[in-house]
């Protein structure tokens, strides 16, 4: 709104500097800045309100360093996602589908989120909203986006073709399977962010650096000229996701302030499933869906590590009778933490594999 705003006393009065509200580049900074002026304001708020009823159970088969922590306030999440809305209401280009169905995601997995929470802590039902209906809503959204952009025309100058990370000019089609890869991408990820949110600064530190990555990318993606010189597809309009990529990040290490070790607050599942969503689909509004795995490798990691626990669990327990396992405890960080490291060394370490990634993905632009 502000951005309308100010385009349009540019466009009628044309007073000197109004014109700088043009650029992404400018409009990208403002949403981060004030993402991150807002979480940090509004914080101590909202850690106050939560702490009278809405405390996280501890569960019992974590880790003996996580049954210290006790009155934690979760839900969390909320205050990521309201600096995100008001930041791109604010800054960004609302009326552009690349943004809306960025917010979509957002707010759709936030409400999951939040379902699951309020269950979990105000209604103490064990383990919150049934796997099956978050599934639902993670199958639903991926449904929306899926169909969305496969027939909305700002969408068609790819439509279900998508670039290979690594590869000169090679690209996939999706064909009739695009709905369904959108499907999975989504639901995969946003399970992933999920699974890593189990330490203190864990999966906000690594969302917020992932999801500037990706700013970046869509930036790119979205500028003609660069997008000719790196021979990456051009968008039209998809650097206008840069712009709130930069307010996620910039929620993301405002959460930090509380988040970080020992923890004020934690996002709970409001958080982490919005955030995973909001990854998972601005890699497939800029055609960067294939590089999530490296890109995003740390929750790739993670995500691995229970699939392969629970797949060594059963195969051993049907071949010999009991079941074995790989790790001391999945996800990945619950095994590093029973080998007896410091917590906050565990999530230093991931974000710095994640700055890795980070840099591997950018060696993709110029390694094809």
């Amino acid at each position: 709104m502000l951005y309308y705003l100010l385009q349009y006393i540019n466009d009628v009065y044309d007073p000197p500097g109004f014109g700088v509200v043009e650029y992404i580049t400018f409009r990208a900074s403002a949403a981060a800045i004030t993402a991150l002026l807002i979480t940090i304001l509004a914080g101590p708020r909202l850690i106050s309100f939560l702490k009278r009823k809405y405390i996280e159970p501890v569960k019992e088969e974590a880790p003996p360093e996580h049954r210290n922590k006790k009155e934690l306030p979760t839900m969390g999440g909320t205050l990521i996602i309201f600096s995100i809305l008001v930041s791109c209401v604010l800054w960004a280009r609302i009326a552009n589908p690349h943004v809306w169905l960025v917010l979509l995601a957002v707010l759709w997995m936030g409400v999951i989120g939040f379902i699951d929470d309020y269950r979990k802590v105000v209604l103490k039902i064990k383990g919150g909203l049934a796997a099956r209906y978050k599934l639902i809503g993670q199958v639903s959204l991926g449904l929306v986006v899926g169909v969305y952009t496969w027939y909305d025309p700002a969408f068609s100058v790819l439509l279900s073709q998508t670039t290979v990370p690594f590869f000169k000019d090679l690209t996939i089609d999706y064909g009739p399977l695009y709905i369904p890869v959108v499907v999975f991408i989504i639901t995969a990820v946003s399970n992933a962010v999920n699974l890593a949110d189990g330490l203190d600064g864990l999966a906000s530190g690594v969302s917020g650096i992932v999801v500037f990555a990706l700013g970046g990318f869509a930036y790119l993606t979205g500028n003609v000229v660069y997008a000719e010189y790196l021979n990456i597809s051009y968008i039209p309009g998809a650097a206008e996701v840069a712009v709130i990529s930069m307010a996620i990040a910039m929620a993301c290490v405002g959460f930090l302030w509380f988040n970080s070790h020992p923890a004020e607050i934690i996002m709970g599942d409001t958080g982490s499933l919005a955030l995973g969503s909001a990854i998972a689909v601005i890699a497939i509004l800029i055609k960067q869906e294939l590089l999530l795995p490296v890109l995003a490798g740390t929750f790739f990691l993670e995500t691995l590590s229970v699939s392969m626990q629970v797949a060594w669990f059963k195969f051993t327990k049907w071949r010999y009778g009991e079941g074995k396992r790989i790790f001391l405890m999945a996800p990945l960080h619950h095994h590093f933490q029973l080998k007896g490291w410091a917590e906050e060394k565990i999530v230093i370490r991931f974000w710095i594999i994640t700055l890795l990634f980070f840099l591997t993905s950018l060696m993709t632009l110029k390694l094809r």
